[in-house]
């Protein structure tokens, strides 16, 4: 029997959280793909985790209690899946971006390709705005398209003329904020993509950019191997966490907002506190993280590493990793 959407209760007090992670800790493996993982996420009930891989293929688990079941393979593309994005409010719609040239739109109820949109270049990022209403995926020459999900065609382009690392929108969809490879992060208006601000966020390359679920923060990580977390309305930094020691790859904020998870070539995530910048827990890794997502309803964390297989370790591992899972 499938269970209902189960949200956990925030725990407030930074010494619970410590404890509760003390002895949910276990960490399950999965195998997904026949080469390496770059892109994780749940769907907006949490009920599903899709993973989009360098095998050209985007695999699709159901959570059920404490497990992962794989439910079906996606095939259509026929370059790398580089990253993947959900849509915020419809749990059975998911969006890929692809190396093939285009963006793909899945269904996991119908288990049917919904839509294939062709676009300029080798797409490596893609984030659906939180209205639904569209889409923006960059490519490796630093074009964002923007595509409307009513007709799912592309309706703006704009070419920039610095790195574009990665994107991603505010809550209520009218900003849009991209990092760039001088350490800032721009803010443009949407769907007018006027450039209302840039911060200067890092001395280094800025990688990747989060916002929180609850709206209150973003953070963005750099070459600098430093996360820095933002307030969204302020614009101000309010704090720096700095336990990595190489590039930040990766990012992803707790469904509460609390907890933030910073990944990169260091043998662990860090879970830090948003709240005071303390660490409240590590995830031990044997290889460099390319992507970590929270759940968004309970304290559970998704992740791939650039594993290779045993006995010989050459050849990439497809696997993907839970963690968070009471050790009882």
């Amino acid at each position: 029997m499938k269970e209902s959407k189960q949200t956990q209760t925030p725990i407030e007090d930074l010494a619970e959280l410590r404890s509760y992670f003390a002895s949910h800790n276990v960490v399950r493996e999965y195998i997904a793909h026949s080469s390496k993982v770059h892109s994780v996420g749940w769907s907006c009930d949490g009920r599903k985790l899709a993973s989009g891989s360098f095998d050209k293929s985007v695999a699709i688990f159901n959570l059920e209690r404490n497990r992962l079941v794989q439910d079906f393979i996606f095939k259509g593309h026929t370059g790398s899946v580089d990253q993947l994005c959900w849509h915020a409010s419809h749990p059975d719609l998911l969006s890929t971006a692809s190396g093939d040239k285009s963006v793909r739109i899945w269904d996991t109820r119908s288990h049917k390709c919904a839509a294939a949109i062709s676009t300029k270049g080798e797409n490596i990022n893609i984030a659906w705005s939180p209205s639904g209403a569209t889409i923006a995926v960059g490519n490796k020459e630093d074009l964002v398209s923007f595509i409307d999900t009513r007709n799912y065609k592309v309706v703006v382009e704009e070419q920039f003329n610095f790195e574009v690392n990665e994107i991603s929108w505010n809550s209520s969809s009218d900003l849009f904020f991209l990092t760039n490879g001088l350490g800032c992060v721009h803010i443009l208006t949407y769907p007018g993509l006027e450039l209302q601000t840039v911060l200067k966020a890092h001395p280094g390359t800025c990688i990747c950019i989060e916002h929180d679920p609850t709206g209150r923060y973003f953070a963005t990580g750099s070459a600098d191997a430093l996360v820095s977390l933002w307030d969204v309305h302020e614009l101000a930094c309010l704090r720096v966490f700095s336990r990595l020691e190489w590039p930040v790859r990766t990012l992803s904020f707790s469904f509460d907002g609390r907890l933030l998870a910073s990944a990169s070539e260091d043998h662990i995530i860090d879970i830090g506190d948003t709240e005071t910048g303390e660490k409240v827990a590590e995830i031990p890794v044997q290889a460099a993280t390319f992507t970590v997502a929270w759940h968004p309803s309970r304290y559970l964390v998704a992740f791939a590493c650039e594993d290779k297989e045993p006995p010989e370790r050459k050849r990439d591992a497809g696997n993907l990793k839970l963690w968070g899972l009471s050790n009882s």
